[in-house]
């Protein structure tokens, strides 16, 4: 496929997007609040919102795989934003809990996180949002349920 053809498949600028989204949203994270990620942030905010998941669960939920959440969070342990204890009743699980120190860097980072999001959506309409919404719901589900 030329590089023409390529840029302007669909799927290729759907990626570049979420790229580009990615590494704007990790640059201005990384001026506020030093050495965390976008990817660390995704699984402490995970863990608050939800915090009965499994680190299995958690890595479903981000859409990661189950050896790059282990690595996450072993960092987000040595950097003291996670408690990890044995599990009371189940010695091949641990328990993992946010510190305070994990709760106020997600206060704290939401104000950027919000910056970001208007940032990218800069000129682009609710109705735009919408049918982004829609086509992008409908890929989902073809691909969930693929046939044939």
């Amino acid at each position: 496929m030329t590089a023409e053809k390529l840029n302007s498949t669909f799927f290729y600028v759907l990626e570049r997007a979420i790229k580009s989204y990615r590494q704007m949203a990790q640059r201005k994270i990384s001026q506020e609040f030093g050495d965390i990620t976008v990817d660390q942030l995704l699984v402490l905010q995970t863990m608050k919102d939800q915090p009965e998941l499994t680190q299995q669960q958690i890595a479903l939920a981000v859409f990661m795989d189950y050896a790059s959440i282990t690595r996450i969070i072993d960092l987000l342990v040595r950097k003291g934003f996670i408690n990890r204890t044995g599990h009371p009743t189940d010695r091949r699980r641990f328990e993992l809990t946010l510190t305070a120190e994990a709760e106020d860097l997600l206060a704290a980072v939401h104000p950027r996180i919000m910056k970001n999001r208007k940032i990218a959506l800069n000129g682009i309409s609710q109705d735009e949002i919408s049918i982004a919404r829609k086509v992008l719901a409908a890929i989902t589900e073809n691909c969930t349920n693929e046939g044939g």
